[in-house]
């Protein structure tokens, strides 16, 4: 694809360096380039794209991690088209399933819902106004003084929470769930609507064809042609200010800059910049994160006729299984089927230091007793993914502990994903969060507090 000429820069325009390559710092160096200013993109790893990079499978190359794209995904889609990829999305409507006591049951219209044992009639007709209910709230903040069980108990009823959200919860937060706000479950249960709405009442899911690899590749040839210079394989030990500039050590020496704007997670931010004031700080560590060991399977066959299947049953040792051939054709996959088994984890689990063959054995085994066809042969490959923190929990007060963009040390800014609030993490919210802090770290003047 001809991509178009770099824009001319402002004489005299700043330099700006940007700490961690994934798809917010990428987005915001991209959008800074495009001002005329002169950007550093400066990455740990060896290559772009952070928790949305694609990764080798045995002999097929895809996402580390599973990526889809929403029809109501409006920042995302915008950034697509910018980078010409946007007409290329493949839609399809894909469907969702529950495990529960041991049964799989569709869970894709009004009719499926109705049959659907595990709930009694009352409880079923309060889970669905809960749902409704929580779709129509346009304040989450004031969901931020309420705990999310709490909130579920009283709209849905005790047996539907024991039944229902409970496993749920503790699939996506373990026991950390007792520390998250209602607002946690309101923005899953918005973006899901959102979803439905877009696609005119059925999910849409959409991907581009070579997935995130190709993605990431594009949007690395649109920086480097808009001039932005990306060191990749460095990693950085500390951001101070001295005199009239922001100091990046890096394990490639010194990088000089007017400005600075640390994305990593809000802990390793309060490490790495030592000049922050107290309160920044305690907001920064008071974070909680949650983190995930994800296995992903290259299959002979799709696994069943779920895109995503939610699991009750807590003897299971992953959250779900996501079959992403029932999304992506398996043409991307070489004739085979991809499937991701995730477990969300605390930072400190103990599944964290077991390695991929013991993690294996387990999940395998739980596949066979779950799907009846199911043997361990029909497995190709199988990788794990590790990742101990995450997202942030929205826990109560969230929004009101947030960290400054523009910090206390001039010319230094924090945009992390602790900045999504009020929403789940995901490639759409990333690009809008980069795209909002854009007219904070641009702003004439370095912003004091």
């Amino acid at each position: 694809m001809h991509l178009s000429a770099p824009p001319a820069r402002a004489a005299g325009g700043e330099r700006i360096g940007i700490v961690g390559g994934g798809m917010l710092g990428m987005t915001l160096a991209l959008r800074l380039a495009e001002r005329g200013r002169h950007v550093t993109l400066i990455e740990s790893g060896s290559e772009l794209g952070g928790l949305a990079a694609a990764w080798q499978i045995g002999e097929v190359r895809w996402d580390r991690h599973y990526h889809v794209t929403l029809a109501s995904d409006a920042r995302l889609r915008a950034l697509l088209r910018d980078l010409g990829l946007e007409s290329e999305i493949r839609w399809t409507l894909a469907q969702t399933g529950f495990y529960t006591d041991g049964r799989f049951y569709s869970m894709n219209n009004l009719v499926e819902f109705l049959r659907f044992p595990p709930l009694g009639i009352v409880d079923k007709l309060r889970l669905g106004l809960t749902i409704a209910y929580a779709s129509r709230i346009t304040d989450p903040e004031r969901l931020e003084s309420t705990d999310v069980e709490s909130w579920l108990r009283r709209l849905s009823g005790n047996r539907t929470f024991e039944r229902i959200w409970r496993p749920l919860l503790r699939a996506k937060l373990g026991e950390r769930y007792r520390d998250a706000s209602a607002a946690f479950i309101w923005a899953i249960i918005v973006r899901l609507y959102a979803a439905r709405r877009a696609g005119l009442g059925a999910e849409r899911f959409g991907y581009v064809p070579g997935g995130y690899a190709r993605i990431i590749e594009r949007f690395a040839a649109r920086l480097e042609n808009a001039g932005v210079d990306t060191l990749l394989g460095t990693r950085v030990a500390s951001v101070r200010r001295q005199e009239d500039r922001i100091v990046v050590e890096t394990t490639a020496g010194e990088q000089t800059f007017e400005r600075v704007v640390v994305t990593a997670n809000a802990r390793i931010a309060a490490r790495l910049c030592p000049q922050l004031d107290d309160d920044e700080r305690s907001r920064l560590d008071d974070k909680v994160y949650g983190g995930i060991v994800c296995a992903s399977l290259v299959l002979d066959r799709p696994l069943g006729p779920f895109y995503v299947t939610n699991i009750t049953d807590e003897w299971v040792p992953f959250s779900a299984v996501i079959d992403m051939s029932a999304i992506v054709e398996r043409r991307e996959f070489g004739g085979a089927a991809l499937a991701y088994l995730p477990k969300y984890v605390a930072p400190d689990d103990a599944l964290f230091a077991l390695d991929d063959a013991s993690i294996e054995t387990s999940f395998l085994a739980a596949l066979e007793r779950m799907y009846a066809d199911f043997s361990p042969a029909r497995v190709r490959a199988f990788r794990v993914s590790r990742v101990r923190e995450v997202f942030a929990l929205a826990t109560p007060g969230y929004s009101k502990r947030l960290p400054p963009i523009a910090t206390s040390v001039p010319g230094l800014y924090l945009v992390t994903s602790a900045h999504i609030v009020n929403a789940t993490l995901n490639v759409n919210q990333t690009v809008g969060l980069a795209e909002r802090a854009l007219e904070i770290v641009d702003a004439p003047a370095p912003v004091r507090r």
